[in-house]
């Protein structure tokens, strides 16, 4: 995948923007807190983590072959689709967001799909994995709902919060019905212009990709392996939570809000979530008692453990890649 000039800058200035945030939040933690924290990390949970989370890898893959597969009438190896996903996964720690081109890119080179179909794939699957995410968010709030009411109320007073939705009710009514009218207006100008068009497009893609749902074969497997790919998720955070003394006597209901914040740091515009997961993190670990040395900790090596599996599994993943493709190249004479 060969970039322009604009898209290595923005590359570089998320890159740097990520290690900014990383230094300023561990600048305070000493060489010797982190090693200390690393010696007292059990082994057993932390590699029982790594490998549930290789488990779910594994089931991303196979519920991403269940949705390429409708109107497919050729079976696709799960370990093909494997690669080419873990290849995404690396891809991503360059590049933020560049893993979904290069996944459907690596499969397309295997197995001949078609990129335009692979493309609608993925953007169903994120479509997915995002109202999983609202939905775990919700769940999150109704356990921890009190630490929600408590974190809201020292942003903004709940007891005036109401008055001020009511006085300024009006305005907000008013400026939703000139901000309609002016995006009618500018459609209605527009309409015809490449942009549009192609936001029209992405939408239209997104609804046909939800009816192809009712074509995937495996019903049953696809939405419980949806399912079971957040569960562990929540079990990779839970078993690191274990494997730390400072965090071992979380409450499940604790995890899952860890769990949230992560992944809400991980949609960030930057390689890998490095520095804001670590800041969301760390920030919801001090609401439960935590110092911030002892949550800082936690989201290094939460998110180190994870980023090393996801480059090893990367690498090899490469590997074979290359190794398929060359095999798949004409031979010169």
């Amino acid at each position: 995948m060969k970039l322009t000039l604009k898209q290595w800058i923005q590359v570089f200035l998320s890159f740097g923007v990520a290690i900014w945030i990383f230094w300023f939040l561990y600048k305070d933690i000493s060489q010797e807190a982190l090693l200390e924290g690393l010696r007292e990390t059990s082994g057993f949970w932390l590699g029982l983590s790594i490998l549930i989370s290789i488990i779910g890898f594994w089931l991303r893959a196979w519920r991403w072959k269940l949705l390429i597969q409708v109107g497919e009438s050729d079976s696709i190896p799960t370990k093909r689709v494997l690669l080419a996903l873990m290849i995404g996964y690396l891809a991503n720690l360059l590049v933020p967001r560049a893993g979904e081109i290069a996944r459907c890119g690596a499969l397309k080179k295997t197995e001949g799909i078609q990129i335009g179909k692979l493309f609608g794939t993925v953007i169903l699957e994120r479509t997915i994995d995002l109202i999983f995410l609202v939905s775990t968010i919700s769940i999150a709030f109704l356990i921890e709902k009190d630490l929600f009411l408590s974190l809201l109320s020292d942003l903004v007073s709940l007891e005036t919060l109401g008055d001020k939705i009511s006085s300024a009710l009006p305005l907000l009514l008013g400026g939703a019905f000139v901000a309609s009218i002016f995006i009618y207006l500018v459609f209605q100008k527009y309409r015809d212009h490449g942009l549009f068009q192609k936001f029209q497009h992405f939408i239209r893609d997104i609804i046909k990709g939800f009816i192809s749902l009712k074509q995937v074969r495996n019903q049953f497997g696809f939405w419980s392996s949806s399912v079971l790919i957040w569960a562990i998720y929540y079990l990779t955070m839970y078993f690191v939570a274990l494997a730390i003394p400072s965090t071992a006597s979380l409450s499940a209901g604790s995890v899952l809000m860890v769990m949230v914040m992560g992944s809400i740091g991980m949609i960030a515009p930057v390689q890998g979530g490095i520095g804001t997961f670590h800041a969301l993190v760390a920030f919801i670990l001090m609401a439960y008692g935590l110092t911030n040395e002892e949550g800082k900790i936690f989201a290094v090596i939460v998110h180190g453990s994870q980023v090393l599996t996801v480059i090893v599994l990367g690498t090899i993943a490469s590997a074979v890649f290359l190794k398929l493709s060359a095999k798949k190249e004409p031979k010169s004479s």
